[in-house]
């Protein structure tokens, strides 16, 4: 630890005194932690999720010291195959598709003039993407050779820009316009190569055709050639390719509707017109939106991203975003549990500190959501309640997607409530300098895990935790390295993980809420050199150094909290 480190006092007394008493559990709890043993089974599952030995394989008779040596093996096996399609992801076509039509005049301009400054706001924030820009733009049938136009990919900004000035704006007789063609065209026509692949989609008006609208339409059957949304649409996922659309009006709701029942859920801009200055803005945002959280997606999901990808779009249409009415929903009782948090650094790094000698519990009575509100890669998110308080405390449980192996491990929630622990360690840690310096406090939600056998009449698993409410959710930064929200003081957070730990963890996939000086925040991943810790968003070592010094710029923060340079360092 650096000498800067060792000038603070013992700021971990308010930790220490958290409550440890455990109440009475129930038989069956005592049971189930008394048969389990966190260290093989969590063994057996990190070879089992790096895809090469099945769960019932010969690992099971082998001794524990065996037992981790090929555990490991096979872990930096699979993080390797991960960095590597990380950094594939990180190579991005980006399309616009934009109505062409008389009234879209201003958002043509706006789409010109933002493309250089999106790339270098890219530069500046995540160095590592490269970036090739296109166009197809369309306007209507009758308009001939007009009709459709298009820039192929291209890596030299300047060119797009300087094409952009020829694309003018041509209006029609009707409100529709040839969208599905193109669409087609850009998926068709366009020479897509890279890994992640965006199509941002602006328009002001639908497709021709009843089905999309009542609007005067010269095509009300549709699309005179042919083309269906289904067939389109279908066309793109085939392709990768990842669908955003800018929404300037209302006229537009009925065709997103359609297709996100085709594709599934997809992010919507609102690139409403009015102030040039304002909109080139909207522009600026809605386009590095759709760049870093297409390669966030792409990266996280690796080799697997089509299906994965698409398959969670599909179960974002099955979320239910309104809070039930907890009066019709029946009492649960369970148990929740908590490690107690460490007060040294040396507990931090040791993972016999994480053990169930340091597990506390009490009874916890709630209710949940018959439907999820939300799901991300890994997880189902619901809306539950701690009906023992008063007022009732609005909380949120969460559950592992299932992947047909390991229905729900307990030792799996017990390693996400580790791994918020821990983050939560490092940023009381964070806010004692943060408050000297009038820095913004960083808090992390206190994660614990949910025993439940009354929901479906099965022992079951969780994780709950407060919910966050009164600010927009947002996820800042990726495992991945990708920067989605750039917020100075988060990115000086994890520089001061890895100092502060000698270099052993950086905490990163921040995200949560930001309100007046403080963010609070939640579900983190952690790279650690022990690649035998933190589950399989940890890409160990090389992820480190990879995706963490290979990136960070050292800001305005992390000079005031004297953080050594990460140039010096890396």
């Amino acid at each position: 630890m650096s000498k800067w480190f060792c000038l603070k006092k013992n700021s971990n007394d308010a930790s220490a005194s958290t409550s440890t008493t455990s109440t009475m559990v129930s038989s069956s709890l005592v049971h189930d932690l008394d048969k389990l043993n966190l260290t093989e089974e969590r063994l057996k599952r990190y070879a089992d999720e790096a895809n090469a030995l099945s769960f019932n394989s010969t690992l099971i008779n082998k001794s524990e010291s065996l037992l981790k040596f090929e555990a490991k093996f096979l872990r930096e096996k699979a993080i390797s195959k991960t960095l590597n399609n990380i950094e594939l992801s990180m190579k991005v076509d980006l399309c616009f598709v934009l109505d062409c039509s008389g009234s879209m005049k201003p958002h043509i301009a706006a789409a010109k003039d933002c493309i250089l400054q999106v790339s270098n706001y890219i530069k500046h924030t995540n160095p590592n993407i490269k970036l090739r820009v296109g166009f197809c733009g369309y306007r209507d049938h009758t308009n001939g050779s007009n009709h459709l136009q298009i820039f192929d990919f291209n890596d030299q900004h300047d060119q797009f820009t300087q094409y952009m000035q020829d694309v003018l704006p041509i209006s029609n007789n009707d409100h529709p316009e040839d969208v599905l063609g193109g669409l087609d065209a850009a998926i068709t026509k366009m020479d897509w190569q890279n890994n992640t692949r965006v199509l941002l989609h602006i328009g002001d008006y639908p497709p021709h055709g009843r089905r999309f609208s009542n609007l005067k339409d010269n095509y009300p059957d549709g699309d005179p050639n042919g083309l269906t949304a289904e067939n389109v649409l279908e066309k793109m996922q085939s392709k990768n390719i990842l669908y955003f659309f800018g929404k300037i009006t209302n006229e537009t709701d009925k065709m997103i509707k359609i297709f996100r029942d085709i594709i599934g859920e997809f992010p919507v801009f609102d690139l409403v017109g009015g102030d040039p200055i304002k909109l080139i803005e909207k522009f600026i945002k809605a386009t590095s939106s759709s760049i870093t959280h297409a390669v966030s997606l792409t990266s996280t999901l690796g080799s697997n991203s089509k299906e994965l990808l698409y398959s969670l779009q599909r179960k974002k249409l099955d979320m239910n975003p309104n809070e039930p009415d907890w009066n019709t929903l029946s009492l649960q009782k369970g148990v929740v549990m908590w490690y107690r948090i460490p007060n040294t650094l040396d507990k931090i790094k040791d993972p016999n500190y994480f053990t169930k000698s340091n597990l506390s519990s009490k009874s916890f009575n709630f209710k949940i959501a018959s439907q999820p509100f939300s799901a991300g890669v890994e997880k189902y998110a619901y809306f539950a309640c701690d009906v023992k308080r008063l007022p009732t405390k609005e909380m949120v449980i969460k559950e592992y997607l299932h992947d047909g192996k390991q229905n729900n491990p307990f030792e799996k929630y017990l390693e996400a409530v580790e791994i918020s622990t821990v983050a939560y360690f490092l940023s009381e840690e964070f806010n004692y300098f943060a408050r000297k310096k009038k820095i913004p406090k960083i808090n992390f939600l206190k994660v614990k895990l949910l025993r439940n056998g009354t929901i479906d009449l099965c022992t079951r698993y969780y994780t709950v935790e407060p919910r966050l409410k009164d600010a927009e959710y947002k996820r800042f930064n990726a495992n991945t390295g990708v920067i989605t929200e750039l917020r100075p003081t988060l990115e000086a957070f994890v520089h001061f993980t890895y100092e502060y730990t000698e270099g052993y963890l950086v905490v990163c996939d921040l995200q949560g809420i930001e309100l007046n000086n403080e963010f609070l925040l939640t579900d983190p991943a952690i790279h650690c050199v022990d690649p035998l810790r933190f589950g399989r968003t940890n890409f160990g070592e090389n992820g480190i150094k990879q995706l963490f010094l290979a990136n960070h710029k050292c800001n305005d923060i992390c000079k005031n909290l004297k953080l050594n340079h990460i140039g010096d360092i890396a």
